[in-house]
């Protein structure tokens, strides 16, 4: 406990429960080609973008959209910043935008 007795919440586990993705069928978030605009649209407006995008980054996850990018734009994003220790640090908790080429630890 923080002083005060104030938690610090470091981690939001159960921001899964909150995704704009909960509206649609996951199968619409697995496509290929033009089809993944449409997907990517879903996450613009989303609350916990960011944290769908750094869990997706910091599990490497290969299939799908996640926080708003597609498994290439995930991949070339780790190739070009490949010592990130956390995205969640790095994007949640720094409030960084996945797009800001300086994101580093």
């Amino acid at each position: 406990m923080a002083r005060g007795g104030a938690v610090r919440v470091t981690e939001d586990v159960n921001w899964t429960s909150r995704g704009a993705c909960l509206q649609i069928a996951p199968d619409d978030l697995f496509v290929q080609g033009a089809a993944q605009r449409s997907a990517r649209s879903v996450c613009g407006g989303c609350t916990v973008r960011l944290e769908c995008l750094a869990d997706a980054l910091d599990n490497r996850v290969e299939f799908g959209v996640w926080g708003g990018m597609t498994e290439r734009e995930r991949r070339a994003l780790l190739r070009r910043q490949p010592d990130v220790p956390s995205w969640y640090d790095a994007l949640v908790v720094a409030g960084r935008s996945p797009d800001d080429a300086s994101v580093s630890a």
